[in-house]
């Protein structure tokens, strides 16, 4: 994969979902207007995600939409954990609910939008949900968090990284997601995750996401 993807220009979000007593959400950058009027928005969403599950069973979800004043912290609360290991919510009290009982972001964020599900198209790894909205906010001024923004001013350097060992040079090149630094050694593979030492990064599976942040291979990039 080249780098072309990443010339698109692209907003960051929360995406957020609950299902019964369980609240959970996560970050996302594929969230769009579909339509003005009616105001109908459309996310595009990893099938290996938490959230994915709630929100084909519910039918619900809401988006806050991400502000220049975020810091990392919020980040790491909603885009390095997966909701079924643990609840995202029990430490994190800047949010509230909105009229549809679902938790929306009020730190870092300048809107929100509250969406009943229309309409669903399967592309493969990934669904993209079409939906009314029923309840939308203006928080505040602040300019929205745009993915490069996010790269150039909030996630920390990747010196800042710990990559454990060197590996071996002739396994393959490794890989760095771009959006938690994570670095991909093919000489170690991902065995927790069904990736064997001595994989390529070529050879992973398309499904496969980043152990971290739960983005897929379209987010890394091969090390210089």
């Amino acid at each position: 994969m080249s780098n072309v993807i990443f010339k698109f220009s692209y907003g960051l979000y929360v995406l957020t979902a609950k299902d019964g007593d369980k609240d959970n959400g996560c970050i996302i950058n594929t969230a769009m207007q579909a339509t003005a009027d009616p105001f109908k928005v459309a996310i595009t969403l990893n099938k290996q995600n938490y959230t994915h599950e709630m929100i084909e069973k519910t039918g619900k979800f809401t988006v806050s939409f991400l502000s220049e004043d975020a810091d990392f912290e919020l980040f790491k609360a909603f885009g390095f954990r997966s909701g079924r290991d643990v609840n995202k919510f029990d430490d994190f009290k800047d949010c509230k609910r909105g009229e549809n009982g679902i938790y929306y972001v009020t730190k870092g964020t300048n809107a929100m939008v509250s969406v009943d599900v229309e309409q669903t198209l399967d592309i493969g790894t990934h669904t993209i949900f079409v939906g009314k909205v029923t309840q939308e906010m203006d928080l505040t001024d602040v300019p929205s968090c745009t993915y490069n923004y996010y790269q150039t001013s909030i996630k920390p350097k990747p010196a800042a990284v710990n990559v454990e060992g060197e590996g071996d040079e002739n396994v393959g090149e490794k890989w760095v997601c771009s959006i938690c630094n994570y670095v991909y050694d093919p000489a170690k593979g991902d065995p927790e995750h069904g990736i064997p030492a001595g994989t390529k990064f070529e050879d992973i599976p398309e499904d496969w996401v980043c152990p971290i942040c739960k983005h897929g291979k379209e987010v890394f990039k091969k090390m210089e």
